[in-house]
């Protein structure tokens, strides 16, 4: 039964994760007004971003050596105040020689903070005994619509700046009720820790964990930078009907992960990660072939609900090889968020231009599809008791 203090690192944790998506979001929704404000061009708006998940894996594998001395704790009471802060000034940047640092704070502060939260995310669920993390990632997602809601309600009505600076108001006091309640590094910690340390650090079962994260956020840059061009320039729709395919894929991972933690305690979480791999290839498979943007979009929506439990179930896979809690093998994992997503932008895009957009899904229906075969890591090797 959990404790009263198990209880409260739970709804803090909940609240970091929550102001993650609300942060991520904020500045993502601004990105065509800071091209704008700056006069970018494309090409020089996307190096820019690159900035962002290059830093970002930076900062998760420095992350991990913190964590392992000074606990995940500290590390997201001085890292997401950090991200806030970051978003404020990219907002406020007058020149690009000011955006860039911003950027690079950002990216930084994003890595450390994905990656401690989810540290965070798996001690929590140790303590509980049980399933609890797709909980977390799916107020990440709801935190983060919330974010693109806010952009959208009053984008028209506010300077650009405040529109930026106004969340991440909500994102500090949040960080900041959060911080004292997280779990210490000695809570992190479960009772094997002698024992593994004296195994070695599991480096070989980390690596089906990275490659399924690299795997899924190859996916997840397909569909997040491509959807809108495959539903206009392949078929031809409108202007009300182009966001619809990522909505729906936003929309069923949400709605995947409000249920992810009862499939995961019921089923497993290979078996539940198995079959997002298939649905998530079927998914892929509907949207190269889709003959009409209905189904199209139906094919989207499925790829959102098969990829939606690979992130969770690879960062507590993760956690139960490293029940000593130092955060290590967490920060790896989570570093091949940022190189999937980095390799899926270029790769998908340099394989349209050799032919059109369906050639270009074809990258992310292959490698997704070997998460199929990359599932049967994720069973829990490690007995654990705290």
């Amino acid at each position: 039964m959990p404790s009263t203090r198990d209880r409260q690192a739970r709804h803090a944790t909940f609240v970091v994760f929550a102001v993650q998506g609300l942060s991520f979001a904020t500045l993502l929704t601004q990105v065509a007004h800071l091209q704008d404000k700056h006069e970018l061009s494309t090409g020089a708006l996307t190096v820019l971003l690159l900035i962002v998940p290059v830093f970002a894996g930076i900062g998760s594998v420095a992350a991990g050596s913190f964590a392992a001395r000074l606990g995940s704790k500290t590390l997201l009471r001085g890292a997401q105040p950090a991200v806030a802060l970051a978003v404020v000034l990219a907002g406020l940047a007058p020149s690009v020689a000011t955006l860039v640092p911003a950027l690079l704070l950002f990216g930084l502060g994003v890595g450390a903070v994905d990656a401690g939260m989810n540290m965070q995310g798996v001690a929590v669920e140790r303590r509980y005994g049980r399933a609890v993390l797709n909980g977390f990632h799916c107020l990440w997602s709801v935190f983060s619509l919330a974010g693109a809601l806010w952009v959208a309600g009053v984008g028209d009505g506010l300077p650009m700046e405040a529109v930026m600076a106004i969340p991440m108001v909500v994102a500090v006091a949040g960080s900041l009720y959060a911080g004292p309640k997280l779990c210490t590094a000695a809570e992190e910690k479960a009772e094997t820790e002698a024992k593994t340390a004296a195994r070695g650090f599991p480096w070989r079962s980390i690596v089906p964990l990275c490659l399924a994260m690299g795997f899924l956020y190859v996916g997840d840059a397909a569909v997040s930078n491509f959807s809108t061009v495959f539903m206009q320039d392949i078929l031809s729709a409108d202007a009300r009907v182009i966001p619809l395919a990522y909505a729906a894929y936003q929309a069923t991972t949400l709605l995947v992960r409000l249920g992810g933690d009862v499939a995961v305690r019921r089923y497993g979480p290979a078996t539940v990660v198995r079959l997002g791999g298939a649905i998530a290839t079927l998914g892929f498979l509907g949207i190269v072939a889709a003959p009409s943007q209905p189904l199209a979009i139906v094919a989207f929506g499925l790829t959102g609900m098969g990829l939606a439990v690979v992130a969770p179930q690879s960062f507590s896979a993760a956690g139960r090889l490293d029940p000593a809690g130092t955060g290590v093998a967490i920060a790896w994992v989570n570093l091949f968020n940022y190189v999937g997503f980095i390799v899926g932008s270029g790769l998908v895009g340099v394989v349209a231009d050799l032919g059109d957009m369906r050639t270009g899904f074809v990258v992310p229906l292959v490698l997704v599809a070997a998460i199929v075969a990359l599932a049967r890591g994720f069973e829990p090797a490690l007995k654990t008791r705290v």
